[in-house]
C-alpha cells in the first residue's frame, strides 16, 4: 500500500472545509486517523495508506502531517505543488483554499470521512489527541514512548478494540477481524514482490 497524497491533502481539505474553511492542524491529523481506522475495520484498507506513528499525543499519519505543514523538506515537489494548492497554512491551522475533490475519493472514503467528522469534529484537538491514547494501537506503546519520540504502528492493531467503553470505530465480528488480518498479511506479501 502506498501512501496517496491526492487523497491525504484532499482529507485535510474535507475537515478544513467542514469546519468552515480552517482547521486546527492536529485536529485534522486526528480526525484522519479516525477516518482511516473506520475505513481499514470496515472495509479492508486505510484511505491515506500513510504510515503511522505513535507520537505524545496520539497517532500521527507521518506524510499526512507532513502536507499539513507544507514541509518542503519532507515533501516531493510533486505532493508540495498539489499541497500547496489546496491548502495554506496560518500557524497552527490549516485553510481551504478550494473546495474538496471529491474524484479522488470512493464512496466508502466518503462515508469513513464522514463518520469522522459527525462522530469526533466537535471534540477540540486535544481532547481528541486524549482520546486516541485510548485506543490499543497507541495504548501498546505508551512506555516505549517516555524513551523514543516517536515508535512505528502496525495496521493489524488497529482491528483490536479499545478496552475502554468508547467509540470504535465500525464494530467487526471475530470472522471479519480475521478477514481483515488476512487482507492486511496478503498486502504485505504483495508489496515484498514488488520491492
Amino acid at each position: 500500500m502506498n501512501f496517496n497524497y491526492q487523497k491525504a491533502t484532499e482529507a485535510l481539505n474535507f475537515f478544513a472545509f467542514r469546519a468552515g474553511g480552517r482547521i486546527n492542524k492536529m485536529k485534522a491529523l486526528k480526525l484522519v486517523y479516525f477516518a482511516d481506522r473506520f475505513h481499514l475495520r470496515k472495509y479492508g484498507r486505510p484511505i491515506t495508506n500513510d504510515d503511522y506513528f505513535a507520537m505524545k499525543l496520539g497517532p500521527v499519519p507521518s506524510g499526512t502531517r507532513d502536507i499539513s505543514l507544507l514541509n518542503a523538506d519532507y515533501l516531493d515537489p510533486r505532493e508540495l505543488q498539489y499541497a500547496a494548492a489546496v491548502l495554506g497554512s496560518d500557524g497552527f491551522d490549516i485553510v481551504s483554499k478550494k473546495p474538496v475533490d471529491n474524484l479522488h475519493f470512493s464512496d466508502s472514503d466518503n462515508e469513513a470521512l464522514e463518520f469522522a467528522w459527525v462522530t469526533f469534529g466537535a471534540m477540540p484537538e486535544f481532547a481528541l489527541a486524549e482520546l486516541t491514547h485510548a485506543y490499543p494501537e497507541w495504548k501498546k506503546h505508551e512506555q516505549s514512548l517516555a524513551v523514543h519520540s516517536r515508535v512505528h504502528m502496525f495496521f493489524q492493531d488497529f482491528l483490536d478494540d479499545p478496552a475502554l467503553d468508547i467509540n470504535k470505530c465500525f464494530v467487526l465480528s471475530e470472522d471479519a477481524r480475521r478477514d481483515r488480518k488476512n487482507q492486511l498479511e496478503d498486502f504485505a506479501k504483495l508489496a515484498e514482490l514488488w520491492n
